[in-house]
């Protein structure tokens, strides 16, 4: 009997995934670019046992038990990293052996926070530790065919998930542009509008649109490829100016397709909108791009921010949405912000944001930075389940 126990962290696009090629092998419709955030805000946690003993594969999702054999892509990941461990020669767990997985994440599941990519990122990246098999291209194909974004989910720093154009998928793969350590003080405000799951799932979203918008092909064709290229100079050069410009003109051109699907995906909400006003607004005031949005598919803005500025953007979200739980660690999670210095000397400034406050409206902030990618942890780390180990 043999276990290992992994953390796995979320990304956040900054170049949206938007649309498949090949619904089975999850083939993209154009390249995609994230930045990893850390584990120790956002992560999800995956203990897999395997045992000559078991008599049948189990799963346990946030305590409660799924079928895998119910779940096409569930068991795609499990055969396919099986083959690999063949291929690459296994040293103690044998591939035959049936093996019991628990997983949880730290944050709301299918609410537009990206909990499929970092819980399959973590089902394969703990499942090729069991093997002993090593992070390569190909192990980013599997993971790309549990979940799309799952792919970039095994690096750390800025990741490029590359489109690829054969057939069977296999030059669709993740690969990281620098590591976290390039940008060191790149830091994001996650800001909870809702954490319910949303309306309109991502996967039937992306069929949609891929069948009735105009809009998604000009995007991957003319769009993305141009983007593209200015984003991974601009992360090269620290270039937070038009780091942010893309970035936010990015979102919008995923939601204005969202919306020009039929029917047509809303994921942004009233709250959203209020969000995007305000970033646009205060770095006007600001003189200077100091905050930039975007929005994955659900109502909930990350808003990345140098760590220098952190302070002075938190004091500003707390004038325009002020909420009653400002000095709770329910409201203001994640890397610790001083409350004693959101009044700066800019608070003159913010005052002539001019927005009417929308109290209690964001539900809570969670504060982290750029991240490495998946890791190991030790024994005493293992998930339970109603208290055992998963060897019972």
């Amino acid at each position: 009997m043999f276990s290992v126990t992994c953390v796995a962290p979320v990304n956040i696009a900054l170049i949206k995934y938007w649309g498949k090629r090949h619904e089975d092998l999850i083939l993209p419709v154009n390249d995609s670019l994230s930045m990893t955030l850390s584990t120790n805000e956002l992560c999800a946690k995956t203990t897999i046992t395997a045992s000559k003993s078991f008599e049948d594969n189990r799963m346990w999702l946030n305590g409660e038990e799924v079928s895998i054999e119910e779940s096409s892509r569930l068991t795609r990941c499990l055969k396919e990293v099986r083959r690999l461990a063949l291929a690459t020669g296994f040293q103690k767990v044998s591939p035959s052996w049936k093996v019991h997985i628990a997983s949880v994440n730290n944050f709301p599941t299918a609410a537009g926070l990206a909990s499929s990519a970092a819980g399959y990122a973590c089902l394969v990246y703990s499942l090729a530790r069991l093997y002993d098999i090593p992070l390569s291209d190909e192990l980013t194909t599997v993971a790309r065919q549990g979940s799309g974004s799952a792919c970039r989910s095994l690096f750390g720093g800025f990741v490029q998930w590359h489109r690829g154009v054969l057939e069977d998928g296999t030059d669709s793969v993740a690969k990281q542009i620098v590591p976290s350590q390039h940008w060191p003080n790149m830091h994001v405000l996650i800001l909870v509008v809702n954490d319910q799951r949303k309306k309109t799932a991502s996967t039937k979203g992306m069929q949609n649109s891929v069948n009735t918008s105009k809009l998604i092909h000009h995007r991957a064709d003319k769009v993305v490829p141009e983007r593209i290229n200015q984003l991974r100079e601009a992360i090269q050069n620290r270039d937070f100016q038009t780091f942010g410009e893309i970035t936010m003109r990015d979102s919008n051109q995923f939601h204005a397709i969202a919306m020009d699907t039929y029917p047509p995906c809303v994921y942004m909400n009233d709250v959203s909108h209020e969000i995007v006003s305000f970033v646009h607004s205060y770095n006007e005031i600001m003189g200077s791009l100091q905050a930039a949005y975007t929005f994955d598919a659900g109502p909930n803005a990350c808003l990345y921010v140098l760590a220098e500025h952190v302070p002075q953007l938190v004091g500003a979200i707390q004038k325009v949405f002020p909420n009653d739980l400002l000095d709770s660690t329910e409201y203001l999670r994640g890397l610790p912000i001083s409350t004693e210095n959101l009044e700066t000397s800019q608070s003159n400034k913010i005052k002539l944001l001019g927005i009417e406050p929308k109290k209690n409206s964001i539900k809570y902030i969670i504060h982290t930075e750029i991240g490495q990618g998946p890791s190991r942890l030790g024994e005493d780390s293992s998930l339970l389940i109603n208290g055992l180990p998963l060897n019972q």
